[in-house]
């Protein structure tokens, strides 16, 4: 069991405060990672009274995890997750849905943060807390990713506003669910994301 896990709770991809529970996590490891060089270092300075040791050389090569870590700490401090007012409100419209929550999409030019996303059929709707979000560009991320899988035939669209995506998701009962079609849509969008 993953150290994160034992830490918050079940803190899986696309769960409810995913981002939140990673942030605690990568906080944690992060810190005690430096630490762990850190001590190497005083220890080998306080027993040999020179910083030119091996427990220095080992201090330093031990940053090398920690940086990593402080870089994904940093990444993933960029990002929010969906606010539990959303969530609530969300909740409520989409429990028969394969929903899921604090996505991060990642591309060379741009990041798309993702509140929610419901998948039925061969239709995707997501809700967003960005104010500027690129809905052309990100669609078209979503769909060559999936085409590069052999999925073709999924429509996404996005949502800023609440109440439209509340609506949306109302209208989405009246859609045939394709369980093979979402769970390998799901599986691979969870593989791309933050």
């Amino acid at each position: 069991m993953k150290f994160s896990r034992i830490i918050s709770g079940a803190a899986y991809k696309g769960t409810q405060n995913y981002l939140a529970s990673q942030k605690k996590y990568e906080i944690i490891r992060t810190v005690l990672l430096f630490g762990v060089s850190i001590s190497l270092f005083i220890a080998g300075w306080v027993t040999t009274k020179t910083k030119v040791n091996l427990l220095t050389i080992v201090a330093v090569l031990g940053c090398l995890p920690a940086c990593k870590s402080l870089v994904t700490l940093i990444m993933f401090l960029r990002f929010h997750g969906c606010s539990k007012e959303n969530a609530e409100a969300i909740k409520t419209h989409s429990q028969e849905f394969t929903g899921l929550y604090d996505m991060v999409f990642t591309t060379y030019e741009k990041n798309y943060n993702i509140a929610h996303m419901t998948l039925r059929g061969n239709t995707g709707i997501c809700f967003t807390e960005q104010l500027k979000f690129d809905e052309a560009a990100f669609v078209r991320h979503l769909t060559d990713t999936l085409a590069l899988e052999g999925i073709t035939g999924i429509t996404f669209k996005v949502f800023t506003d609440r109440k439209k995506y509340l609506q949306r998701l109302s209208q989405l009962k009246e859609l045939e669910e394709q369980e093979n079609l979402t769970e390998s849509v799901k599986a691979t969008l969870l593989s791309i994301v933050l």
